[in-house]
């Protein structure tokens, strides 16, 4: 990158960051060039406070951090709008994002993946999918088998409320596996993309 960190005159650029399955607008922050080398090594999103004057990693004390999937320059080299993946409300008051909006996809399966993301990220105690991340892969691993199978079997009857339930427990732990193994539903859609060809 070939980012300008003088035109502001304290060595701030403004940074914008968009939810990376949403596209909804989270917030903006300011960067200096260390907290974006900080946010490049940590791949969470490190913002220098203008307040606290010093560098600040979003979420260090919610714990709702800003996982970085991109981090893009605009034109002039002044801005950075950086796409991520909250684990939780980005907004000090609580909500979805800094503008009051909910950060909703209408795509129940990325909303999904995004809660077992989270879990991953923030375990919670009582939590089905926390409790299979504790379990570690040999055990996700199972459980998709074990779902896979039982998908099978109601797949040869005619009991449709049985089957859709059966594929609704593959599709769940097909995701909490591809989560374990550090990778999202877009990885396997890229795959498929470059299929298609």
């Amino acid at each position: 990158m070939t980012l300008d960190f003088s035109k502001s005159g304290d060595g701030l650029i403004p940074a914008i960051v968009q939810d990376a399955t949403t596209h909804k607008v989270l917030m903006l922050g300011y960067m200096n060039a260390e907290s974006l080398a900080r946010t490049r090594e940590e791949g969470k999103v490190v913002f220098y406070s203008r307040s606290k004057k010093r560098l600040w990693m979003k979420g260090e004390e919610s714990g709702h951090f800003l996982i970085v999937e991109d981090i893009r320059e605009d034109c002039d080299g002044d801005t950075l709008l950086i796409m991520a993946r909250p684990t939780g409300p980005v907004c000090h008051t609580g909500a979805d994002t800094c503008f009051n909006q909910d950060n909703v996809n209408d795509n129940f399966l990325i909303a999904l993946e995004n809660i077992i993301i989270d879990r991953k990220l923030n375990p919670r105690e009582g939590s089905y999918t926390t409790e299979l991340f504790t379990r570690g892969i040999n055990r996700v691993a199972q459980k998709v088998g074990e779902e896979a199978v039982e998908l099978v079997i109601e797949a040869k009857d005619q009991n449709e409320e049985l089957f859709l339930n059966e594929a609704a427990d593959l599709l769940y732990h097909y995701l909490v596996m591809l989560v374990a193994k550090g990778y999202v539903l877009e990885d396997v859609m890229d795959v498929l993309k470059k299929r298609h060809k």
